[in-house]
């Protein structure tokens, strides 16, 4: 069975999504970048071994990035899932998992890269929003692109109603996209381009939003 480790700074929501979607591998471990985020006490009431790696205990990024990678490596990953961890991580960091590690953000990809996400579709203006699952790579919120889900953005919208819709949708994709990665569907080629089912993708995988009639 292979083996996940699920790294965290916060509540752990997608944590929490991930463990309930019984996927075909074993979460190994969970690390957060924070000893206070609460993620961690779901990782404790699923029986799973969890620990923090502080950044603030390292004088630099790079030295938090090499104390981060011993710990994944002692659970010898098959996959590294970021869940909601809010770090930057360095360039030898992703080269040191590539190919095997895998985030999801709160935008439409390449729309929205870093914070704030929602804040900035409602001043752009968008009529669609979503969330991206992709493998990560030195390039920021710029990593091959696995699957998309897309929700509609309402005129009477606020950021914490449409960040409420945007996270139902990472709940759906995120999993999926970790099962068939454990499932050995999916993986990145030499080229760098996403290969699922053996076949190279052309396009995005994309959800269809759904509509409420009620307010479209």
């Amino acid at each position: 069975m292979q083996n996940i480790v699920i790294l965290i700074s916060g509540r752990g929501s997608n944590l929490q999504a991930l463990l309930e979607a019984r996927l075909p591998g074993r979460v190994a471990a969970v690390i957060s970048s924070r000893a206070d985020a609460s993620g961690l006490s779901i990782a404790h009431r699923h029986g799973i071994a969890a620990t923090t790696i502080a950044h603030t205990a390292h004088a630099s990024r790079e030295q938090f990035d090499a104390a981060l990678a011993l710990e994944i490596e002692r659970h010898q990953p098959d996959l590294v899932v970021l869940a909601g961890f809010m770090r930057i991580l360095s360039d030898d960091f992703v080269r040191r998992f590539e190919g095997r590690l895998m985030n999801i953000h709160p935008s439409l990809l390449p729309a929205f890269p870093g914070m704030h996400t929602h804040r900035q579709a409602l001043a752009a203006g968008v009529k669609l929003h979503g969330c991206t699952v992709h493998f990560v790579t030195p390039a920021l919120d710029g990593g091959p692109i696995v699957i998309q889900s897309a929700v509609p953005v309402y005129p009477d919208d606020t950021e914490q109603h449409l960040a409420e819709r945007v996270l139902a949708e990472e709940h759906v994709i995120y999993p999926q996209a970790v099962r068939w990665f454990l499932e050995g569907r999916l993986r990145l080629n030499a080229a760098g381009r996403v290969v699922l089912d053996g076949e190279q993708r052309k396009s995005t995988a994309m959800r269809a939003p759904t509509l409420d009639v009620a307010r479209a």
